[in-house]
């Protein structure tokens, strides 16, 4: 019997495609971070205020107790948090993704609260 071309002597093992993925993955794997929240204070904030500078951009978040009038109500700013643009970019497409997964499972946010309000009285 002879072998063909491409046929591999029967001494020489080759490795299925699934080993041969594992080995190559954690070249492509992500860094884990590991995080340390003992020590974490939370805060409920309803009002965000954003600027820049060109080098950082600043997040106000706080309390706005009369949402319905924004005009007329003092906001305590109670956080205040500073990024880089870069760390901003990011926090963004995670903040995007997390708000799809969640409107995919439970329906589109209205951001405008004269509408929600309207909708829940009828």
């Amino acid at each position: 019997m002879s072998a063909k071309k491409d046929d591999k002597p029967a001494d020489e093992t080759t490795e299925p495609a699934a080993e041969q993925a594992a080995a190559a993955a954690p070249a492509q794997q992500q860094q884990q971070v590991k995080v340390n929240d003992d020590n974490v204070a939370a805060s409920y904030a309803n009002f965000c205020r954003v600027s820049s500078t060109p080098e950082e951009l600043i997040l106000d978040l706080g309390l706005n107790p009369q949402p319905l009038d924004p005009a007329n109500t003092e906001i305590s700013v109670g956080q205040r948090i500073i990024l880089n643009h870069y760390t901003a970019k990011r926090l963004l497409s995670a903040l995007s993704m997390a708000l799809q997964r969640h409107e995919q499972a439970f329906g589109v946010l209205e951001t405008d609260i004269r509408k929600r309000v309207v909708r829940q009285q009828t």
